[in-house]
């Protein structure tokens, strides 16, 4: 399905990540999968589709399951589909993995592919976050303005850490990564270790990790 790896390694090698997207407050979808979202569906047409299957007997409907992914483009050796998780709670790896299986299973795809953050970039986030916060000159919460206005959780965690690593930047920077970008979140360990269990088999598998040279600072 050469096709189908050129358009995605257009997208891909398009990717860069302003840090200060990383740091910026407000709930949703990421910038950057929602600059991802934009490329696939309207540069490619990779768009949503929601796959709904099934069971007669008899002539009777029995059981119907739909299953919506996110992005979808139909070749002529087959169907491929594609979720991004950017930053989610890692179960949402299973219901992917779990939604492929059964879709290849029933004949209806012929991969499956997950874009998540790659090893590098994860582990390299507090030292990135904390050169932002050293660029920035961000030495305390009225310089954290501009960007969000942590909780009350929050503000217990980075003054704990502060103590800790002995600089506001530092601390800030371990305190931050920990609560957005936890180990609890969709990041590459996470996706691999479900691969090597054989979740998501027998569908064929595209994994990607976005690593830590998209970064700007």
């Amino acid at each position: 399905m050469a096709d189908a790896v050129s358009e995605l390694e257009e997208v891909l090698l398009e990717i860069e990540i302003p840090v200060v997207e990383l740091i910026r407050g407000g709930g949703g979808e990421g910038e950057l999968t929602q600059r991802m979202r934009r490329a696939l569906a309207n540069g490619y047409g990779w768009r949503k589709h929601n796959f709904e299957i099934k069971k007669i007997a008899d002539g009777e409907e029995k059981e119907s399951v739909s299953h919506e992914i996110d992005h979808v483009k139909r070749f002529a050796k087959g169907t491929f589909v594609l979720e991004i998780e950017w930053n989610n709670k890692d179960p949402f790896f299973d219901r992917d993995l779990e939604n492929f299986k059964r879709l290849h299973a029933d004949g209806v795809i012929s991969v499956g592919a997950i874009i998540t953050r790659g090893s590098t970039l994860q582990e390299s986030l507090r030292e990135v976050v904390t050169e932002f916060a050293r660029k920035h000159a961000i030495q305390g919460l009225a310089e954290l303005t501009p960007y969000y206005t942590p909780t009350p959780r929050q503000l217990r965690i980075i003054n704990h850490m502060t103590k800790k690593k002995g600089s506001f930047e530092e601390g800030w920077a371990h305190a931050f990564v920990s609560d957005k970008f936890g180990e609890a979140t969709t990041h590459w360990r996470k996706l691999e270790d479900r691969g090597r269990r054989g979740v998501g088999n027998p569908c064929p598998l595209l994994l990607i990790g976005i690593p830590k040279e998209v970064l700007v600072i």
